[in-house]
C-alpha cells in the first residue's frame, strides 16, 4: 500500500492559471467517510477510480492510500452506493519549482474555495512556495473533501 504525503494550502488569487499545464473536471462521492478511513469513487474527465484512504499521521500530512482505475460503468454503479452529497471541482495542474501543485477550484456548495496540494516524498521535504500560495490548512479536517460533502464551504466560510 502506498503512503501519500501531501500538504494543503489555501490559494490567494487565480494567477496560478497562467502557469497551469493541464485542467480536469472531477466529480467524486463517498461510499464510506468515517474517521480513519474513506472509500471514494471519482470520475476524472472520462476516467474513473476507486480509492481507499486510511488514517492520517498526527500532522495530517501522511496516510495510506490505495487507488485503482475502474470502468466508467462500474463508477456509475458505485456512485449509486455513495452517501448523500458529491464534490464537484476543476483541478489545475501547476508546475512550480520542480514540483507539481494540484489546485482544486470547487463548484456548487463549495464554490469560492480554492486549495492547492503538493505531494512530497517525506513530511520534512522542502519546496519553493509560489506567490499565489496562501495559508496552510494541512490537517484541518474542514478542508478534507470527505468533510466538504457534509459541511460545505458555503456553510462555514463566513464564520
Amino acid at each position: 500500500m502506498h503512503i501519500e504525503t501531501e500538504r494543503k494550502f489555501l490559494v490567494n488569487d487565480d494567477s496560478y492559471k497562467e502557469m497551469e499545464t493541464e485542467c480536469h473536471r472531477l466529480t467524486q462521492g463517498y461510499i464510506c467517510r468515517e474517521k480513519g478511513r474513506t472509500v471514494r469513487v471519482r470520475l476524472w474527465d472520462d476516467r474513473a477510480y476507486l480509492t481507499i484512504k486510511g488514517a492520517g499521521s498526527a500532522s495530517g500530512m501522511s496516510r495510506y492510500e490505495w487507488e485503482k482505475e475502474i470502468s466508467a460503468e462500474d463508477a456509475a454503479d458505485l456512485f449509486r452506493l455513495c452517501r448523500e452529497g458529491f464534490i464537484d471541482k476543476t483541478r489545475h495542474i501547476v508546475p512550480y519549482g520542480g514540483k507539481i501543485f494540484e489546485v482544486d477550484e470547487f463548484h456548487g456548495e463549495n464554490s469560492g474555495l480554492t486549495v492547492a496540494e503538493i505531494e512530497l516524498g517525506s513530511e520534512d521535504e522542502t519546496f519553493s512556495r509560489p506567490p499565489w500560495l496562501g495559508k496552510e490548512v494541512t490537517g484541518d479536517r474542514r478542508y478534507y473533501n470527505s468533510m466538504l460533502v457534509i459541511s460545505p464551504y458555503s456553510d462555514w466560510a463566513s464564520e
